[in-house]
C-alpha cells in the first residue's frame, strides 16, 4: 500500500471502500469458511469453545489523532481485542472491523489505518472476515469484534482464584499511562506555542507502550508449553488495582499485592518523577498496558523454572475474602486497593 492514491469517498461508495480496504486480505485459518465478500462470514469451529469479544474506540475519548499515527491506531485497535481473547487462555482466529468515518478522512488515511490492522492480524495469524462502514458526525469510530477458539478444559475465567494462589503479571506496568501523560503534555505545549516542537527524546519505550501495545500471545504459548493452566486470568486494560479486584470479586476472595514486587520500567519511573507522580500509582491505576494478570496454584510455581526470555513476575497472593484486597507498601503498611482505573462511561479514572 506504499503507493496509495486518494480517492473520493462519495464516488467510491460503501462497497467500493470495503473492496479497497480489504483487497489484500488473505485467509489463514481453516475455521474461516467464508470471509469478506458475502452477506456474512462463515466459521466452522467443530468441537472447540468459541470466545467472542468486542471493543469500541471513539475519537476524543479513546484516542487523539493529534498524536496517534493512523497505522499505530489500527494496530492497537486489533491488539486490545486479541488481548481479551488471550486472557481467556484461547487463540484468536478472526476479527470483524466496523468504522464510522468523518468527512475529514480520505481513502489514503483509511488505507493507512488498515495497514496497521493487517499488520496486527498477520502477526497473530488472524483473519479479517467482515465488518461495516458508515459516515460519522463525531469523528472516527472503530469497533472490532474478535473471535477465538479453545478447548473446553483450557478456557480460563476470572472466577477461579483460590486462597494461597500466587498472583502473577506478564510484564512491567504503568508505561502506557506515562506515555499518554507525555503525549498530552507535549500537545499542550505545542498548542500554547506552535513554534515549539514536541520533545519526546529518550522516552521511546513508554511511547510504544501507549501507541503500539502488544497482546501477550507469547505468554499463553509459554504457559501451555510448561503445562500451567492459570486458575484465573484477566488482561490489564484498566490498571492493576481494578483488574485484581475484578478477579477477587468474581472468585469470592481477597488478595495481597506487594509494592516492592510490582514491575516498573526505569523510563516509567523517570516520567512519573517529572510529573510528580508515584510510579506505583501509575502501575495501579494507569491502564492500557495489556499485560496478563493471572493466578496460579503454588504447586505449579516450580514449573516456571524453565528457561525463557519472557519476564513473568509474582507480585502477591490470593487470600480469604474476609481479609479484603490490600497493597502492602514498602513501609510494610497495608492500604486498601481502590478501583481507580478507566471508566468507559465517563471518560475518566474511577474514584
Amino acid at each position: 500500500m506504499a503507493e496509495n492514491k486518494n480517492q473520493d469517498l462519495k464516488n467510491l461508495g460503501e462497497f467500493g471502500l470495503i473492496d479497497l480496504l480489504t483487497k489484500n486480505i488473505e485467509i489463514k485459518n481453516s475455521s474461516t469458511k467464508m470471509g469478506v465478500g458475502d452477506d456474512a462470514a462463515v466459521l466452522d469451529y467443530k468441537n472447540k469453545q468459541v470466545v467472542v469479544t468486542t471493543d469500541l474506540l471513539l475519537q476524543g475519548i479513546h484516542f487523539d489523532l493529534v498524536y496517534t499515527p493512523l497505522k499505530h491506531l489500527g494496530y492497537k485497535a486489533v491488539m486490545v481485542n486479541l488481548s481479551d481473547v488471550f486472557a481467556m487462555n484461547a487463540t484468536p482466529k478472526q476479527i470483524t472491523v466496523s468504522i464510522g468515518v468523518s468527512s475529514k478522512m480520505n481513502t489514503v488515511a483509511l488505507e493507512t489505518l488498515y495497514e496497521g490492522i493487517k499488520l496486527a492480524c498477520d502477526k497473530h495469524g488472524v483473519d479479517l472476515v467482515g465488518g461495516d462502514t458508515s459516515s460519522s458526525l463525531t469523528g472516527l469510530t472503530i469497533s472490532i469484534t474478535a473471535i477465538g477458539e479453545g478447548d473446553e478444559n483450557d478456557i480460563v475465567y476470572r472466577k477461579g482464584a483460590k486462597p494461597n494462589d500466587l498472583i502473577c503479571v506478564s510484564g512491567d506496568l504503568g508505561g502506557a499511562y506515562m506515555g499518554l501523560q507525555l503525549l498530552e503534555r507535549e500537545k499542550r505545549v505545542h498548542e500554547g506555542n506552535a513554534k515549539v516542537q514536541p520533545d519526546l527524546s529518550g522516552y521511546d519505550y513508554i511511547l510504544e507502550r501507549q501507541l503500539k501495545p502488544e497482546a501477550r500471545g507469547d505468554v499463553i504459548a509459554f504457559l501451555k508449553e510448561i503445562g500451567v493452566k492459570p486458575t484465573s486470568m484477566i488482561d490489564i486494560s484498566d490498571g492493576l488495582s481494578s483488574e485484581i479486584k475484578h478477579i477477587c470479586k468474581n472468585s469470592g476472595t481477597g488478595c495481597r499485592i506487594y509494592e516492592n514486587k510490582i514491575p516498573i520500567d526505569h523510563t516509567t519511573s523517570l516520567m512519573a518523577e517529572e510529573i510528580n507522580m508515584n510510579p506505583t500509582v501509575a502501575a495501579l491505576n494507569g491502564g492500557e498496558d495489556y499485560e496478563l494478570l493471572f493466578t496460579i496454584s503454588m504447586d505449579d510455581y516450580e514449573k516456571f523454572s524453565k528457561e525463557t526470555d519472557l519476564k513473568i513476575y509474582t507480585i502477591g497472593h490470593i487470600t480469604e475474602e474476609s481479609k479484603g484486597c490490600y497493597l502492602v507498601t514498602n513501609a510494610d503498611q497495608e492500604i486498601e486497593l481502590q478501583a481507580q482505573g478507566w471508566n468507559a462511561l465517563t471518560g475518566n479514572n474511577e474514584q
